[in-house]
Parts: C-alpha cells; structure tokens; sequence
C-alpha cells in the first residue's frame, strides 16, 4: 500500500454533487443550497455503510469543510481532527458503531465521529458551559463508547471491552484509534502485550501516525515507525513467501530442510520490516496506508476486518495533522488547539488588549525564564517534560541548555522515575508537568521519589479550574494526592514574584518538592532581583483582624484580600494569611489568629475533600481549638466545561458568591 500522500484539497473548495450521492436519501430530501448535502442527508451514522466510493470522498471533503467553518468559529482542538477525517468516514462504512465498540485514544481528534453521530447541529456550542464536549463523554452519546482526556488508554480499554464481550458470547469487534505519539507512553505496550498473548480475535488497533503528539515526537520508536515506513514492499512478498512455503509437500522433506524454510521466511521478514516489533508481539500488522485516501483506508480496513477473525490486528495508518487546511497543515504545533479564527485568512483572532496596558506575563513563562535564570549559575539544574514543551515553558529552558533539557514523550510515569534517577546522581531535576497528568505518575511520586526522599522538583502548571477541557484537565486534586505522602514540600504561590521564590525554595530544599500554580497571566507584580529563597513551611501574614480569619492558598490569597476589603465596609475586621505552604503548614500562625478571630475561612482552588481545608481543620481540631469553620473550595463531584469565571461561580468561587457566604457565615457566628 503506497504511503504517499495526496496533493492537499483546496480549503472550502467546491463540494459539486456526485452523481446519485444527493439530492434524496432514504426518505429525506436535501435543499440544493446545502453547503452539506451528503453530511446534512445522514438520519443516522449507519447510511454510511452503503455510500459508494465516490459518496465517501465526498462526505469526507463536506466533514472536512464543516469541521473548519465550525471550528472557526468555537475554537477547539483543530488539527488533530484534520487529521482524521479520512479515517473515521471509512470506518462508519465498515463497522456499525451502536454494536460494535470504538476507542479514540484521548479524545480530542474525534471531532469527525462527533459530527457523524448526530452532533453537527451541536457544534456551535462545542466547549461551552453546557455545551457539547471536547472528548469523547459516555453520557453524551451512545457512540462514546470510552471518555478520555489523558493519553494511551486506548488498547487496554477496547481490549477490557473485547475480553467481556468474549465473556458474554458476543461476536461485535473492538477497536482502538491511538496516535503514535500516546504509544510512547508504557500503557500501550502493556496492553499490546496482553491482547497479543490473549489472541484476542475481532480486535483492532489503529496507529495513526503523524509523526506528532502536541509538540513533535521523540523517542526510537519514531525511528521504528520510519523503518517500517521504508520496508512497505515486504508486504507485498510475505503472502508470495508463505503461500510457497506451504506449497512445499513437507513430508517429502528432511526436517531439515522443513526447519531452514520456516527459517528464511523468519528471516526474510526481519531483514524487510526491522524488528517487526508489532508481529513479535501477536499482532498481524497491516500497513502503511496511506490515511487521507479515504478509500486506499477503506479496503486496509476491509483486510483487517478478515484478517481479525484470526487475531489481534495492528493497521498503521499515515496521516498528516492539519490535513486540507493549509496554515494547519504547516504548524501543526499553533493550530492544535486554537481559539476562534478567520477561516480565510487563516489568522487566529486575538483578543484586543488595551496597548497602554500590557498584560502581566503568564505564570508558565515567568517560570521557564526564572529556571533559565537560576540555571545559569547551576550546572546541576536540568528540566524535563512529557511532551508539553511549549505548554510547561519547558520550551524556554530547551533553547537555553538543549543538552540539559529531556522531553520523555507522553510518558508521565517514565518521567518522574528518570528524575528520580537524576536526584539520586547529585543533579536537581525540575520536572514541569500539568497538574492532571502528574496523576498518572503518583505511584512514582510517591515510592521513586517521596520514599526515597529524593530533591526531585514538580513544577505543576494548569492547577485548579482551567476551563474548556473539562473534569479530565481541570488541576482540582493535587493538593490532596501530594499532601498525604511523606517528605514532599508543597507549596502554592499568590503572584508571579512568589512563584520564582518558591522555584528556588523547591530547588534547594533537599526534598522532594512541588510548586503549583494557575493558568494564565500573573498579577502584574514587579518580579524582585536578586531570587531569595523562602523560609520552609512558613506563611504570611498580610491584614491584621478580629472578627474572622481569612487562611487563603495560592490563586486564592488576591481574592481574600479583596473579600477583607469588601467586609471590611461592613464593619467586619478580617485577619488575611498567605499560607504559602500546605506542607509543612504553619500551623503555629494559624492557630495564633485563629484563637484571636471568632470563626475561620479557609480559601483555595482544588477539591475540599483532603486539600488545604482539612489541613487547617486537622491543625485547629489537633491544638484543640474549637472555632467554627467555613471552607471555601471545589466540592466533592466533578466540574464540567465552560468559562472559569463561569465554573468558579457555579462552585461558589466568584467574588461576588464568596462574599455573601461569608457575610452569612459571619452572621451566625
């Protein structure tokens, strides 16, 4: 199968009617001006099964066009879904899935499948506040068979789903999509070595490769996959080869010489397809197929539909990130998840700004020019990151000292354990990882590092709500799987200025250590010289009070203040505290002006179960102070998507909600 790629369509071209494709289908009839008329024609996903193969190049040109006018103006993850656009027509021509079962590794190049399944007329409120979701949900359709925000899940998950359909004498296939950038990531080869040993039948693997995650892939398997992509030819000889083989009346023969022919054919596979690292472990592996030839890709499938009947199969698709939209098929990295653009200029829209006022810079870019600037005096310092170079700041530290700076690919759990390794060695590792997807790694957090009491750094971005991406991304539970392990120093900073503090304090503490901070622009705060190192586990005190105690963390502590302003009018006195540290808490602090406060509020941007709160409830009801305690947090369940300022109203977050809370709490003191 030619791996080749295409000429790119033009962007919003001409769609013309195919012959017997529009006008009617089944009972509905389309108006001629519908810029759709075969998407627009489709009553349910199965229609697809029977579309001739100039039907499906035409519905993949009309997804494509509406996936980019849609998308222009929501915003989205953009290119990923470019890239899949070919596949998913061909796979609803092949499979139907209400029976069959369908697995899109993360979620966010399913916007195609979205579109096929009764979604289109959703689109306009894709990512808001109760709108349609950026992933996959199993509460939004009965097409989402899995939800997914994080990577890799994929295989074991389709595979779960395989081995109970096995269970129940079902006969439905199972089928997992996963990029090649997510097969970086352990999970994948554990699940590849389970169903591979299994001999799981009716079970497919996508790997739709294209040569990128987020930021560019690294790692040999990359190579692996270019090698396969050089041996495609070996292909086209194995069935010649085997059938000869079989051809071959063995009893005539030695065994021997039986012995030497299963040997060259052995031995010719590898010496045509390097490694055949995929066949190795149980899987016949098709490919690579060309996955913008919507039908080259419908017949790899029709292949792999018979093949699976005799096992697991592994197809390798070839695709591009942005395919058919030209500024995202060139930057592929600026594209992938955008806000609204001009579809035919190909700009994205920025947000006019005030140019008298220049925003505050970010909290991830304040942090990657302070690790350059502490970096430079510290030849032990060195960053790592997986896969999100650009989204960490790692990318700043990268272009300062490449040969200290380690993108381990999504591999969250390599990525701790290899600065583990690193710390054991004398070196000061700082390991820049969302708030969500140091999750994956907690075991290694905790036995490699913790355990261990290794100086490893956890610079965590992304804490607490971040919004569009919803309950998968949000940052809500760091503070409580952190708090409870041993040796960690955990701290979350009010400003941009604390932040590079508390990346000095985290640095030479001789601990492990983790820092986390919001999305977005800092304060505005002038950023001091030189960096001064805080003193461990002790918070500050910023307003004097006697009515209530306002014991606030990280993003929080701004809000506080400005909550004392506003209950100050009204005749409340409030104490403020800028805890800094969650562990160690200082307790001492605390508990003084608490004793001197009539009731205390805690303030902070995670889950109230386990967080900050319990830390001061804990210390207050340890010293045997008895005062009424009102928590101001994320509640036990999850937060959806939508507008943060929106989220932290409906959890009870905003200015405006905190303060009638605490005037009512004041009041019933």
């Amino acid at each position: 199968m030619s791996a080749s790629l295409p000429s790119q369509p033009e962007f919003l071209g001409s769609l013309g009617a195919l012959p017997g494709a529009a006008g009617q289908l089944g009972s509905r009839v389309i108006p001629p001006a519908s810029p759709y008329p075969l998407l627009d024609s489709l009553a349910a996903p199965q229609q697809v099964r029977h579309f001739t193969p100039a039907m499906l190049e035409q519905l993949a040109g009309e997804v494509r066009a509406f996936l980019i006018s849609s998308v222009s103006e929501t915003g989205g993850h953009f290119s990923s879904n470019l890239g899949t656009v070919e596949l998913t027509v061909a796979l609803f021509h092949h499979f139907d899935f209400l029976q069959d079962r369908i697995v899109w590794d993360v979620g966010h190049q399913a916007y195609p499948h979205k579109i096929l399944t009764g979604r289109k007329d959703r689109f306009p409120t894709l990512r808001q506040h109760h709108g349609l979701s950026g992933f996959l949900k199993r509460d939004e359709s009965p097409y989402d068979h899995f939800g997914a925000g994080h990577a890799s899940t994929s295989i074991s998950a389709a595979l779960g789903m395989a081995k109970a359909r096995d269970l129940q004498h079902q006969d439905h296939a199972c089928i997992a999509v996963i990029g090649d950038g997510s097969m970086t990531a352990g999970m994948a080869f554990e699940a590849l070595n389970q169903a591979g040993y299994l001999a799981t039948k009716n079970f497919l693997v996508i790997l739709n490769d294209n040569d990128m995650s987020i930021n560019p892939n690294v790692g040999s398997l990359q190579g692996y996959l270019n090698q396969i992509m050089s041996g495609q030819y070996y292909h086209r000889w194995r069935d010649r080869i085997e059938h000869a083989i079989k051809a071959i009346p063995i009893g005539g023969l030695s065994k021997g010489v039986a012995k030497a022919a299963k040997w060259s054919e052995e031995s010719f596979k590898r010496l045509m397809v390097p490694g055949l690292l995929f066949e190795d472990l149980g899987f016949r592996y098709l490919g690579p197929v060309n996955g913008h030839d919507v039908n080259a890709t419908s017949k790899a499938l029709l292949e792999a539909k018979e093949k699976m009947k005799d096992g697991p199969v592994l197809l390798h698709v070839q695709t591009k990130k942005g395919y058919g939209y030209e500024p995202a098929l060139q930057d592929p990295l600026k594209w992938h998840g955008v806000t609204a653009f001009d579809a035919e200029a190909g700009e994205i829209i920025k947000v006019t700004t005030d140019p008298t006022k220049p925003a505050p810079p970010s909290f991830t870019s304040v942090f990657g020019k302070t690790l350059v600037e502490l970096a430079k005096t510290d030849q032990k310092i060195v960053g790592i990151t997986a896969a999100m170079l650009d989204g960490t700041g790692m990318n700043i530290f990268q272009k300062a000292f490449p040969d200290r700076c380690f993108d381990v690919g999504i591999a969250e759990q390599h990525a701790v354990t290899f600065a583990a390794g690193l710390a054991a060695q004398g070196m000061r590792p700082v390991a820049a990882i969302y708030s969500t997807f140091l999750q994956r790694g907690f075991d290694q957090v905790a036995h490699d590092v913790c355990i261990q009491d290794l100086p490893v750094t956890f610079a965590l971005d992304r804490a607490g709500i971040v919004g569009a991406d919803g309950p998968t991304h949000h940052g809500l539970y760091d503070l409580a799987y952190l708090r409870c392990l041993p040796n960690i120093v955990l701290m979350a900073p009010k400003d941009e200025n604390e932040l590079r503090r508390m990346l000095m304090t985290a640095l030479y503490c001789g601990h492990p250590a983790a820092l986390r901070y919001p999305r977005g622009n800092g304060l505005g705060v002038p950023l001091e010289e030189p960096i001064t190192a805080l003193p461990i586990g002790k918070g500050e005190l910023l307003r004097e009070g006697s009515d209530l105690l306002l014991c606030a963390l990280g993003s929080m502590v701004a809000p506080a203040m400005k909550l004392a302003d506003a209950l100050a009018a009204e005749g409340l006195a409030c104490a403020v505290i800028n805890a800094r540290f969650l562990k160690p808490l200082d307790a001492a602090l605390i508990l003084e002006w608490a004793s001197r406060c009539r009731g205390v509020v805690t303030l902070e941007e995670g889950c109230a179960p386990g967080g900050f709160s319990s830390a001061v409830a804990e210390s207050l009801a340890d010293a045997g102070l008895l005062r009424p305690l009102l928590r101001l947090a994320i509640p036990d369940h999850l937060v959806h998507h939508g507008d943060p300022k929106r989220l932290l109203e409906e959890e009870g977050l905003s200015p405006q909600i905190m303060e009638l809370r605490v005037r009512q709490f004041a009041k019933s003191l």
